[in-house]
């Protein structure tokens, strides 16, 4: 009698266990790749990111004020909140099973609300460890903080503390299920195909959002700005504010000025999860047949083929399989949309507010350039070329790699060129066409003319050092996760900082002739010595690389030289240590 319960709570955890470790898309991943190191490696970055959100408490010390309690509970709400969001839209495509799905469990007996409840499961204890992991060290020290507002003592503490971890995981269902209650509404209304088209860009779209959201959104946690007449429409879109009002709720130090919010709080996320929940199950009824029955794409109307030529057949080969497979593949341009997303949250926070980027576009033609324009300009091309650098290191199709083997007659440093004039083409023209519009139709002098042939030099650096080691064809090697890369942040650090400083030096020597001339000849020396290294490291490798491989744990005692002889006593003592 019981025998089906136990089968379908078998079928469960199978089916649990499985989509957890398929949060990330493991065709991607080398044949030695481990995904729980990967998952491993997620969490201890929000470790570090909530270490970086405590430490600072250690030379504080005293009490701090109500304000700022308040601007902390915000902040710490508001980035649970991001990252959660960013989650849920880079799992987009977990959500549903994919055709590979499909095919395997359609003729088991499996019920289709099992596959929705492993599915939804795996997803929401991915979402949770991502919460747990940002919060595992401020979720602590923080709420003693907190406790200040409540009358503090051990009660106060302990109650601070249930309240700030409610409030993260009740934020954390009300974004969740709004992405969900999206993709599911989407999924009724639109073709299966038509979803599919559509869904890059809401997931682009829903990344800018939050993102944006985030860092332009304004401070107005005291509560005489919580209260103010001017705020109320503004606050009534901003759902992190409202969980700032819940948080106070449930901590037992709430106000009358977050009473409004509390109950925008709680009415989120019952819509959130009511409609999340009803509109993805009826998706999973509506769609589990047509998953097989219709294709991922679908065909697009006719397009002008142009002659295009980037150089030799090879160059040109390489340069249009990079350009067509990131605007085909919808999983790569959402990577990069997200990179480049990033990095426009990154300038718009350094520019301070929109209003500056309005006066960039509309103010008048004479006023003086802004040396916070010129650091803008040289992260975007700085992040663009580094974002096309992560992008084409994920595959497209691993199975597909026979082609590309099997064709390789040419050395490293023949493709290495083609590679170079792809990058170019994908990000470094792209960004520096950009600024050029911007900055030419805003600055039309002849600082402006040099700042860009300057910009043009950065970017030709930044792509030797982004080619340095990378001896792949874009989109072809497998991806290796878990490896420990000290460089990358050591490379990003220094973008970061770099500009800050470059951009001021820059706008003293724009006025200067012969200054100018100096630099520039300085980066040109500079980019030619970092194209040389580049290809002498192209140089010394046998070949293309479309597999990783962790580096060897075993080293070869180099035996084979004695295979024909036999193992004695003399040859072991008469062998040199250089042949071990």
């Amino acid at each position: 009698m019981h025998k089906p319960v136990n089968i379908e709570k078998r079928q469960f955890r199978i089916l649990y266990k499985a989509f957890l470790l398929r949060v990330v898309d493991l065709e991607l991943l080398s044949a030695d790749a481990d995904t729980t190191r990967l998952l491993g490696q997620f969490a201890a970055l929000f470790a570090g990111i909530s270490y970086l959100f405590t430490f600072w408490l250690i030379f504080a010390g005293g009490r701090f004020s109500p304000d700022f309690l308040w601007v902390m509970e915000h902040f710490l709400i508001a980035t649970t909140m991001l990252v959660v969001g960013l989650f849920s839209v880079l799992c987009w495509e977990s959500i549903f099973p994919d055709r590979g799905d499909v095919l395997v469990l359609a003729p088991l007996p499996v019920r289709v609300s099992t596959l929705f409840r492993a599915k939804l499961s795996a997803l929401i204890a991915a979402l949770s460890l991502s919460v747990l992991s940002l919060n595992c060290i401020s979720g602590l020290v923080w709420p003693k903080m907190f406790s200040a507002t409540n009358g503090g003592g051990y009660l106060g503490m302990l109650h601070s503390l249930v309240a700030y971890w409610a409030t993260m995981l009740l934020a954390a269902t009300f974004v969740f299920g709004c992405v969900l209650g999206i993709q599911g509404i989407t999924s009724q209304l639109l073709p299966r195909a038509q979803f599919l088209r559509l869904s890059a860009l809401l997931q682009v779209f829903l990344f800018f959002l939050f993102t944006t959201v985030y860092i332009i959104e304004p401070s107005l946690e005291a509560p005489k700005a919580l209260v103010a007449p001017e705020n109320q429409r503004l606050l009534a879109w901003l759902p992190s504010y409202w969980f700032l009002g819940l948080f106070q709720q449930l901590n037992g130090s709430m106000l009358p000025a977050f009473a409004p919010l509390a109950r925008r709080a709680w009415v989120g996320i019952a819509v959130a999860t009511v409609v999340g929940a009803i509109s993805v199950l009826l998706a999973y009824f509506r769609v589990m047949g047509k998953i097989i029955e219709t294709p991922d794409i679908a065909p697009g109307g006719r397009r002008v083929n142009l002659p295009l030529r980037f150089g030799t057949l090879l160059q040109t080969a390489v340069v249009l399989f990079s350009v067509r497979t990131l605007l085909r593949s919808r999983q790569h341009r959402m990577l990069l949309s997200f990179y480049l997303g990033a990095t426009f949250a990154i300038v718009l926070a350094y520019l301070g507010t929109s209003l500056r980027v309005l006066k960039l576009l509309h103010g008048t033609a004479g006023d003086a350039v802004n040396a916070t324009f010129l650091v803008a300009s040289i992260w975007i091309m700085c992040f663009a070329i580094m974002g096309v650098r992560l992008v084409i290191s994920m595959p497209l199709t691993l199975r597909a790699n026979w082609i590309f083997r099997i064709t390789e007659i040419r050395g490293a440093t023949a493709y290495l060129s083609a590679i170079r004039r792809a990058f170019f083409v994908l990000a470094a023209i792209p960004a520096w066409l950009l600024m050029a519009i911007l900055f030419l139709l805003r600055w039309p002098t002849w600082r402006i003319v040099g700042h860009l042939f300057l910009l043009a030099l950065v970017g030709m650096i930044v792509v030797e050092l982004s080619l340095y080691g990378f001896h792949k064809l874009p989109f072809t090697c497998s991806y290796l996760p878990g490896q420990s890369k000290v460089h990358v942040v050591f490379w990003g650090c220094l973008l970061v900082w770099v500009p800050l400083v470059a951009a001021r030096f820059e706008m003293r020597i724009l006025s200067r002739p012969l200054d100018f001339i100096g630099i520039a000849i300085l980066l040109i020396l500079i980019a030619a010595c970092a194209r040389w290294r580049t290809t002498a490291s192209a140089a010394s490798v046998e070949g293309l690389i479309f597999e990783e491989e962790y580096p060897p744990e075993l080293f070869s005692l180099n035996l084979l030289r004695n295979m024909g002889a036999p193992l004695t006593r003399s040859n072991v003592a008469g062998a040199s240590p250089k042949s071990l």
